[in-house]
C-alpha cells in the first residue's frame, strides 16, 4: 500500500449495508467488510454471531487522504447508522452489531470525538449519540462471499437494506426533502 493511502474503520451493523455507501467515491481504493474489536483470532462469520468473540462486523477502507478526507468518511458514516442505538442497527441486535468509530491516530481520534460531538448538538435526534469510538485493533476480511455483497446479490442486498428499516430510516433522517 503506498503511504498516500491510509485506513479507516466503522462498525455499523451489518456490514453487507456498510460497504456501497463508501464505494462510491474517487480516493476510496478498497472497503473491505470483516470483524474487528474482539478477542478470536481469525474469528468465522458463525462465531462472530455467535457473540461469543467480542468482535463487531465492520468495514475497513482504504482511501487517500487527498482525495477524500477522513472527515468526509466520517460524515458519511454517520449518514448510514442510527446513531443513538448502542444495542445494534435496526433489526440487527447483539455485540456484533454495535456501532463504533474504530480510529488509527491521534488525528482520527480527534476528528471522530469533534464529528460525534457536533452531531450530538446539531439537535438532529432525540436520544444522545451512542456510538463509541475506539482505538483500531487487528482487522481480520470477512469471508469471500460478504466481499461486494451489494454487487454479487443486488436483488437479496436491496430487500434485506429495505427489510432491516435501515433504509426508511436514512430517508426519514439524512436525505434532503
Amino acid at each position: 500500500m503506498s503511504e498516500s493511502f491510509k485506513k479507516a474503520t466503522f462498525a455499523g451493523g451489518c456490514f453487507w449495508c456498510m460497504v456501497k455507501p463508501f464505494d462510491t467515491y474517487e480516493g476510496i481504493e478498497a472497503v473491505v467488510s470483516g470483524y474487528t474489536g474482539g478477542h478470536t483470532e481469525n474469528p468465522t462469520y458463525k462465531e462472530v454471531c455467535s457473540e461469543t468473540t467480542g468482535h463487531y462486523e465492520a468495514v475497513q477502507i482504504t482511501f487517500e487522504p487527498t482525495k477524500f478526507s477522513y472527515k468526509q468518511l466520517v460524515e458519511v458514516f454517520w449518514q448510514q447508522v442510527d446513531p443513538t442505538d448502542a444495542g445494534g442497527q435496526f433489526h440487527d441486535r447483539g455485540d456484533s452489531y454495535r456501532p463504533a468509530i474504530f480510529f488509527h491516530d491521534e488525528e482520527q481520534k480527534e476528528i471522530a470525538l469533534q464529528s460525534k460531538t457536533e452531531l450530538d448538538e446539531s439537535g438532529r435526534f432525540t436520544k444522545p449519540i451512542a456510538v463509541d469510538i475506539l482505538p483500531a485493533t487487528t482487522f481480520y476480511p470477512a469471508e469471500e462471499y460478504h466481499q461486494d455483497y451489494y454487487k454479487k446479490n443486488p436483488l437479496h442486498y436491496m430487500m434485506y437494506r429495505k427489510g432491516s428499516g435501515r433504509a426508511a430510516f436514512i430517508e426519514k433522517h439524512w436525505e434532503e426533502k
